[in-house]
């Protein structure tokens, strides 16, 4: 389909009609990090499926809701649960959320996701900040006709993960005492997980941590001029490293016993923003 200005207005506009404030900041929860959203102050709670021309999350574990309200002083609107390719939307199609995030007034999108870990000094549990990305397969999900209004046809990604809020992060995880890394993520489309050959080339072409997200977002937010922060949360080992089969399962305990600090790393973020 062919998207309009006037597609993305539509949802913007049943948002604000929705809140009395312009948000600053975007959240996007990835996998097993959905519960950051509870912390959030005076929360105005929409559903996916209400929101006008926007996309409905297939993903069982994650809550698919629009959360706007004040955290650790900063307006913000916070997605629990995104979407996917792997869910049968097409790349053009994972443009909404960002596009609607900026006709808000968002300036910022904080994304985090669940990664598997291709570099072997990481471990599960600790956290990559997104310094930069590889993607090599589907198409862009600026594909089609330009919308002038979110930026021009053809942008430069080279400084798309903020190296300002890059620093930041740095900090604030020196501040809490934890261990984190800085590395390249590599999107992969899933829904399976990655084979041992492919997570061995993956490594060879500069992958740290391999992901099926994330990537789409950043791509839509340097379109539209937007600051970006990614943030991984290692919660596997990539395939081959270890003998044991990788699970959903697994990936969902890491990220359960690794939410406190990672909220914790984020409230640190927002605070100094």
């Amino acid at each position: 389909m062919e998207f309009t200005y006037e597609y993305f207005k539509t949802s913007a506009d049943y948002i604000l009609d929705k809140i009395d404030f312009k948000p600053e900041v975007a959240i996007i929860l990835g996998s097993a990090l959905g519960s950051l959203g509870e912390e959030i102050e005076n929360p105005v709670i929409i559903d996916y499926e209400d929101i006008p021309n926007f996309l409905v999350t297939t993903v069982k574990s994650h809550a698919g809701k629009l959360i706007l309200g004040e955290l650790q002083g900063k307006k913000v609107v916070c997605m629990s649960g995104r979407f996917h390719y792997y869910e049968g939307y097409d790349f053009e199609k994972l443009v909404i959320p960002i596009r609607v995030f900026h006709l808000l007034g968002v300036k910022t999108v904080i994304l985090t996701n669940a990664a598997g870990a291709i570099n072997t000094s990481y471990k599960p549990g600790e956290i990559m900040i997104i310094k930069d990305h590889i993607k090599f397969m589907g198409a862009s999900p600026l594909r089609g006709p330009n919308i002038e209004e979110f930026g021009p046809r053809f942008f430069d990604v080279s400084k798309t993960y903020t190296k300002e809020y890059r620093e930041l992060a740095k900090k604030a995880a020196e501040k809490l005492g934890m261990t984190i890394h800085e590395g390249v993520y590599f999107f992969w489309m899933g829904p399976q997980f990655e084979s041992p050959a492919e997570i061995r080339a993956l490594r060879i072409l500069g992958g740290d941590a391999v992901g099926m997200s994330t990537v789409t977002e950043s791509i839509t937010a340097a379109h539209c001029g937007m600051k970006v922060l990614g943030l991984s949360l290692i919660t596997n080992m990539a395939a081959g490293v270890l003998e044991q089969p990788i699970t959903a399962e697994e990936v969902g305990e890491i990220g359960k016993k690794s939410s406190k600090q990672f909220k914790e790393l984020l409230s640190e973020i927002l605070k100094e923003m």
